[in-house]
């Protein structure tokens, strides 16, 4: 059973950094894909980022290129989004999610397209982050 553990977030200032940390366990296929989704209150799910293994391909979204990266573990499925340059639209839960399948290419075309939640299989419980001076 796919488990997802998300750790850091919390209070960073507009211009300031903040990182994100998903532990993954429990993958029983050779490839998986690790995305990063923002919500906030009434809104859908966004997708933030998206990266695969084996090769390692990170995807961003348009709002956060050039200023969130995001990075993998693969020995230990842990993927980092690291915000950096933070603005107050940053805020709000973070999410991540994660699919896996034999091949890659699936694995890769749901990390390559407009991120949709449905598309994952396990979720993390959220983290807070919160963009205030």
């Amino acid at each position: 059973q796919l488990r997802l553990v998300e750790t850091g977030g919390g209070l960073g200032q507009p211009g300031g950094s903040l990182s994100l940390s998903c532990s993954a366990s429990g993958f029983t296929s050779d490839y998986y894909g690790i995305a990063w989704f923002s919500q906030v209150p009434g809104k859908e799910r966004e997708g933030v980022s998206c990266i695969t293994n084996s090769p390692a391909h990170p995807q961003m979204g348009d709002s956060v290129t050039g200023r969130f990266t995001v990075s993998i573990d693969s020995a230990t499925n842990t993927v980092v989004l690291q915000m950096d340059d933070l603005k107050p639209e940053d805020a709000g839960a973070y999410y991540c999610a994660a699919v896996q399948n034999r091949l890659h290419y699936v694995v890769e075309r749901i990390c390559a397209l407009t991120l949709r939640p449905p598309d994952f299989q396990a979720w993390g419980q959220g983290v807070q982050v919160i963009v205030s001076t």
